[in-house]
This record gives C-alpha cells, sequence and structure tokens, in this order.
C-alpha cells in the first residue's frame, strides 16, 4: 500500500528557511523610518553623525544594499553548489549580524556605506539559494503555495522596522533587527538538506533519511522517489552544464529570458521605492495622517495581501494573479503620479484628497503582493533544469537587484529634475508592459512537472505523464 504521509515538515523548512528574509525586510525598511531623522535639520539627539546627511549621502544608504545584493548573488550561487542549500542559508547570518553591528556603532557616513554593502550581500543568499531549496523539498501541490512564502515573511520583516523604528532609538532598532537572523540560525539548524543536493554529492543514505522525513514516510515508502531524483542526478552529471548551457540550450535561454524578465518588470514597478522611502513619500505629500501611522498601515496592509497567494497561486495559476496585480499597479501608480503633478506643477490645493496618497499604496501593495512581489521567486525555482538552477539563478537574482540598485539610486535625481509625477509615471507604464507581457509571452507553470515546463521551453509537445505527489520533489 501506497503510505499516506505528510506535508507538514515541508512547511516548516520552508518557513524556517524563510526567516532570514524576514531579516532581509527588516533591513531593508529601517531606511524608512530611518533616514527622515537623519535627514531632518533639527538634528535627532541619538543621530550618530552629529548633523544632518545630505539627500546625496541618503540615496547612497538606500541604494547600497542592492548593489551589494548583485555581488552576494554570484557568492551565494557557488556556494549553494559547494556546500549545500542548508548550510548557505545558514551562512547568510554572519554577514547579517556584521552589517548591523557597523550600522548600531557607526559614527561616520562611510562605515554606514560599508554596513549597508554587508547587509546587501547577506540579503543575496535567500533570494538566490531560497527558491532552490523550496523547489527541491517540495511536492508539486504545495510547490507554488511554499514558493510564495518569500514575498509574505519579507514583508512581515518590513512592519516590524516600519511599526518600531518611529518610535525607539536609532540603536535600539538596530540592535532589534540583529536578533532576527539569530532567530532565523536557531530555527532553521535542525532542518533537513535538500535531499537532490545530497545525491548529488553522493550521500543516497542521508538522501533517503532527509527524504523521508520531509514526506513523513518510512525510508521504503520514499525509495522510488529517490530512485527517480537520483536518475535525474546522473543525467545532469552525464550532462554537466556550463555557463555557456544557459544561452546555447534553448530551454535554459528561454528560462533565462522569462526569469529576468519577470524581476525586471518586478523592480521596474517602483516597489523598493516604495518600501525604502514610504515616509518620505508621505511627508513630501503632506498627508494629514501622520507619515509614521500611514507608513505602518501600509506594512499591515502588505502583509495580510502576501498572505492571500500561498491560498490562491496553485488554484488560479500564476499568470492570472500576474496580470491581476499588474493592472492594480497601473491604476495606482498613474493615480499617484497624477496626485503629484497637481501638488507640484500645477499648484492646487490637494488637501481635500489628502487621502489619496496612502489609498492608492495601499492597492498598489496589495496587488503587487499577490502576484508581482511573490510570483517571479517561486517560477525562478520551478522553470530550470536542475543542473544549470544556482547558475541560472545567480544571474537572474543579479540582475534583479542591479536594476533595484539603479531605481533606488536614482530615483531621488528624477524626482528632483523633472518631479516625482514622472517618476511615478514611469513606474506606471512598466506595470502595463508588464501585463502585455504576462498575457502574450510568459508560459503558466501551474501544477507543471520539472519535465513538463522543460519540454514546453524547448518545444517538445510530446506528452509526459503527470507524476504523483510523492514523485515531485526532484523539481
Amino acid at each position: 500500500m501506497t503510505e499516506k504521509g505528510s506535508k507538514l515538515l515541508q512547511f516548516i523548512a520552508a518557513a524556517t528557511g524563510n526567516m532570514c528574509v524576514v531579516a532581509g525586510g527588516a533591513m531593508m525598511g529601517w531606511t524608512s523610518p530611518i533616514l527622515p531623522k537623519l535627514v531632518s535639520s533639527e538634528v535627532a539627539a541619538d543621530n550618530p553623525f552629529g548633523r544632518p546627511i545630505s539627500d546625496e549621502e541618503a540615496s547612497w544608504i538606500g541604494s547600497l544594499v542592492p548593489l551589494g545584493t548583485v555581488f552576494g548573488a554570484i557568492i551565494a550561487g557557488y556556494l549553494a553548489e559547494r556546500l549545500g542549500r542548508k548550510k548557505t542559508l545558514l551562512l547568510c547570518t554572519l554577514p547579517y549580524t556584521i552589517g548591523w553591528i557597523l550600522v548600531g556603532t557607526a559614527t561616520n557616513i562611510p562605515q554606514l556605506y560599508v554596513a549597508r554593502l554587508i547587509s546587501g550581500i547577506a540579503l543575496a543568499v535567500p533570494f538566490t539559494v531560497l527558491p532552490m531549496y523550496v523547489g527541491e523539498i517540495a511536492e508539486t501541490s504545495i510547490r507554488g503555495v511554499l514558493g510564495s512564502f518569500l514575498q509574505l515573511f519579507i514583508t512581515i520583516g518590513f512592519l516590524f522596522s516600519y511599526a518600531i523604528g518611529p518610535y525607539v532609538s536609532y540603536v535600539v532598532l538596530c540592535y532589534s533587527c540583529a536578533t532576527i537572523p539569530l532567530i532565523f540560525f536557531l530555527c532553521f539548524l535542525p532542518m533537513p538538506e535538500s535531499p537532490y543536493y545530497l545525491l548529488s554529492k553522493g550521500r543516497k543514505e542521508d538522501a533517503l533519511q532527509n527524504l523521508a522525513r520531509l514526506r513523513g514516510k518510512t525510508v521504503q515508502g520514499v525509495q522510488k522517489e529517490a530512485d527517480e531524483m537520483q536518475a535525474i542526478v546522473e543525467e545532469a552529471f552525464r550532462n554537466e552544464a556550463s555557463m555557456a548551457d544557459l544561452f546555447t540550450v534553448k530551454a535554459n535561454f528561454k528560462a533565462l529570458l522569462f526569469t529576468c524578465a519577470l524581476v525586471a518588470f518586478q523592480q521596474f514597478s517602483g516597489i523598493d521605492v516604495m518600501l525604502f522611502y514610504t515616509e518620505e513619500i508621505f511627508i513630501s505629500a503632506h498627508s494629514t495622517i501622520p507619515s509614521s501611522i500611514s507608513t505602518i498601515v501600509i506594512g499591515v496592509v502588505q502583509v495580510a495581501a502576501s498572505v492571500v497567494t500561498p491560498f490562491v497561486v496553485d488554484r488560479l495559476g500564476r499568470r492570472i494573479l500576474l496580470v491581476f496585480s499588474g493592472v492594480g499597479e497601473t491604476i495606482t501608480l498613474g493615480a499617484l503620479g497624477l496626485f503629484f503633478y497637481l501638488m507640484e506643477v500645477s499648484k492646487m490645493d490637494t488637501s481635500s484628497i489628502s487621502w489619496l496618497p496612502i489609498g492608492c499604496l495601499m492597492v498598489f501593495i496589495s496587488t503587487y503582493s499577490v502576484g508581482w512581489g511573490p510570483l517571479p521567486w517561486a517560477v525562478m525555482g520551478e522553470m530550470f533544469a536542475s543542473d544549470v538552477k544556482s547558475k541560472a539563478s545567480s544571474i537572474t537574482v543579479c540582475i534583479c537587484w542591479f536594476i533595484a540598485f539603479i531605481i533606488t539610486k536614482f530615483f531621488s535625481n528624477v524626482k528632483v529634475a523633472f518631479g516625482s509625477h514622472t517618476a511615478f509615471w514611469i513606474f506606471g507604464v512598466c506595470a502595463a508592459l508588464s501585463v502585455v507581457f504576462t498575457i502574450f509571452l510568459l508560459p503558466e507553470t501551474k501544477g507543471k512537472t520539472l519535465q513538463q515546463i522543460q519540454n514546453e521551453l524547448s518545444g517538445d509537445l510530446t506528452e509526459v505523464p503527470e507524476l504523483n505527489a510523492s514523485t515531485s520533489s526532484k523539481q
């Protein structure tokens, strides 16, 4: 008889692994309550620099995290293949901790720059390795659910900084955020390594034991699945992929194009500008609601919206959620740009619609969080063949965060030169283009095995039999 098994440990492993993403969210959200204090002409008592920082310095503080992530992605992809998915994820605790110590003790701007760069390197690890880890431990029936955890958990980290940042000192916020990666380390330490990775290193017995744990079955109950995984590993070794195979093999190249396009559209929605500078946006809009309260509201909305995706992603599919998300982003960014145009260019009295910025951001964050937030990372974990997954993930993450660096660094320059409305309208046009891309170009991956996805990408329409739930973790 087929053993029933349990999916519980798969959920626990994905959730505890994603706690390092909570640490990343808190680190990125730190700028929202802190930068207004640092740039204020009324120097706060806990300003460690004893002077207001310039707008240029503030833009570097916000943008150095994405820049660090570009370099960190290359390191993370290499370590994931050499040390394993689990050990690489655990290692990100070190740069997170070093980064926060440097932030908390900074008395000069260069030290803060270095701290943010190191923190970016730490952030690259979960974005590069978590989609691989989750994709390799999850059964097909819950792969989309677990893959969407990344967006949910990062929003929890943002909310953490948004909620306590305005009400505690600079140092207290730093060391409060520093506890999160330590909690992640302790919680994730007992979790199993990816069985696929263990098989790739010839550790068959360890792989069997870990697979049995993940499926809640006996070793005998997962033997067939392990054999199928072993066949994939052996095939990968026979055709060991090089970096060139990403560009010369049709399926790999199409997967790379699709995933890079997904993360590019994600970033060109302006999401990092919204999240890094939320409080500054509300201050600029002269909202009647205190900016700190508005920011917390946005954080709560983001978490609540991110909870939705795990429940619907494997029912509705990836494409319909991306289209819904892109349409919502387009409308709200257009409206937000119109508000700033009326206020800054037309010089109209916008007091009667002072609620519009928070309303727009609430809808923007909600729609982003159910589509363009989580799904590019979930699709990245599904679309690549296992022999090129680490290399492809590194490239995709590098491109994502390089775009994020450019946008966060030069948003303030565009705002000064052309007005806030221009920046938001540019983001809105990109969001509209993401809808067109999804409808006409992006393939659906819902409910498909890795082999089915690879066949579709390569143009092979041969029907591949569906694997049962117990054989799907090889993806």
